[in-house]
């Protein structure tokens, strides 16, 4: 799993080995909850194989915010950082490999890696993305009607069509399976 990110970080083989086996390898299955809301994020994740989704749960609905597909690494990242209560539940949708580190163990590696400015500039940049895709997918729910929401989805990260179900993307467009449907047919029929 490891081996492909081998030449991205400037460490000795050492260091390598040891960082990485502060990881654990789990396989679950879909629907498995990693993290509840409310709970304190305690672990990252990084996905080997599968699909997670991040969600949480309004007046009786839920609302998905994110998916996340293998090389990512996911986790409620305001909860992890500050020790808080996580605002969402993180979730499988697929069967999935997985890789986790205890927020313990990633705190010491952190604090050596901070010396070496090339690792905390990808650590950053890491954490600014996700922060830009949290900030675009905000600003497109004030901005953007549904379909338009939808044919960006389509364009820019096709894969959650190919893989994730229907309700699950009608939820995190912010409507109803019945209004997803008439937007697909509708463009359907643009066609």
């Amino acid at each position: 799993m490891f081996s492909q990110f081998r030449n991205k970080f400037p460490l000795t083989d050492e260091k390598w080995l040891e960082y990485t086996n502060y990881f654990n390898r789990i396989e679950i299955p879909s629907k498995a909850v990693l993290l509840e809301e409310g709970e304190i994020s305690k672990k990252l994740f990084i996905i080997e194989k599968g699909c997670i989704r991040v969600w949480f749960n309004n007046n009786g609905k839920d609302l998905t915010t994110q998916f996340f597909f293998e090389n990512q690494s996911v986790a409620s990242i305001e909860s992890f950082i500050k020790k808080s209560p996580s605002p969402v539940v993180v979730e499988t949708i697929e069967p999935s490999v997985l890789w986790w580190i205890h927020k313990n163990d990633l705190d010491k590696i952190l604090e050596e890696i901070k010396e070496i400015p090339e690792l905390r500039d990808r650590l950053i940049n890491m954490l600014f993305q996700r922060t830009f895709d949290y900030m675009k997918y905000f600003v497109s729910f004030i901005k953007d009607s549904p379909t338009q929401r939808y044919l960006s989805l389509i364009k820019e990260r096709p894969q959650i069509i190919q893989r994730v179900p229907q309700h699950y993307i009608a939820s995190y467009l912010g409507v109803t399976t019945v209004h997803l449907s008439r937007i697909k047919s509708k463009l359907a029929h643009k066609k």
